[in-house]
């Protein structure tokens, strides 16, 4: 399980048709790289949609925010034209980053024990090294925080 302080663990996700991205697309910027269980359900979007509304304060102190799920590129699509993202969505569907992050996970709803990603948010600095980790994610109030810790970075 990675812990504050670790370095990142690298990844390689599609974000498009043509475009995967990995740690060193963002050389000379920090991220938050937050995972969310599915697009297009209500705590996903308001996590989505507050990122996006407070992209100005993260690009302002060199930080992109890429969102990841496992849902496909296609679905990311239709999700961010839906609700006006301008946050970077990352499809995981085969779950690698999900596992290396240790954010896949068994969950249980009414009994019923299944697979899930747990929300999760990770600030990884310039420097590639974990600075901070929000688990099990309340999506109320959230960027706030993350992005009053970006600007201590």
């Amino acid at each position: 399980m990675i812990k504050e302080g670790d370095k990142a663990i690298n990844f390689n996700m599609p974000i498009d048709e043509e475009t995967n991205i990995t740690l060193e697309t963002y050389t000379g910027k920090n991220i938050v790289l937050y995972f969310y269980p599915k697009d297009d359900t209500p705590g996903c979007t308001k996590e989505a949609i507050d990122f996006t509304a407070h992209l100005e304060g993260f690009t302002k102190h060199d930080t992109v925010i890429i969102g990841v799920s496992a849902d496909s590129i296609k679905q990311h699509k239709k999700f961010s034209d839906k609700h006006s993202l301008n946050v970077i969505l990352a499809s995981d569907e085969d779950k690698k980053t999900c596992e290396d992050y240790g954010v896949w996970v068994e969950k249980s709803m009414y009994g019923k024990k299944y697979m899930g990603i747990n929300r999760a948010t990770f600030l990884i600095d310039k420097d590639r090294i974990v600075q901070k980790i929000w688990d099990k994610v309340s999506v109320p109030g959230h960027v706030e925080d993350v992005l009053e810790n970006v600007k201590k970075l």
